[in-house]
C-alpha cells in the first residue's frame, strides 16, 4: 500500500502562482442539494461544526465538511 500524497507547499521563490484554495461551502436549512451518491436531498439542520443533516427521502445522512460530493441547486 502506497500512503496518499502530501499536499506540495508553494516556495515564495517559485516562478508558478500559488495554488487558490476554493472557497468553504456553506449551507442553511431548507437548501436542495445534490449528492453525488445519494441523489437529490434537503438541508434539515446545519451543525456548528463540519457537518449538516440532509433527508434525502428514503434516508437522513449527517454529511461531512468539505462536502466534496455536494453541490447547492
Amino acid at each position: 500500500m502506497t500512503k496518499p500524497a502530501a499536499p506540495k507547499r508553494h516556495l515564495p521563490t517559485s516562478p508558478f502562482k500559488a495554488p487558490v484554495a476554493p472557497a468553504p461551502k456553506h449551507f442553511a436549512v431548507g437548501d436542495q442539494v445534490t449528492h453525488d451518491i445519494h441523489g437529490l436531498g434537503r438541508v434539515i439542520g446545519v451543525d456548528d461544526g463540519p457537518a449538516v443533516l440532509v433527508d434525502f427521502g428514503s434516508a437522513q445522512i449527517r454529511i461531512l465538511s468539505p462536502y466534496a460530493k455536494m453541490t447547492k441547486l
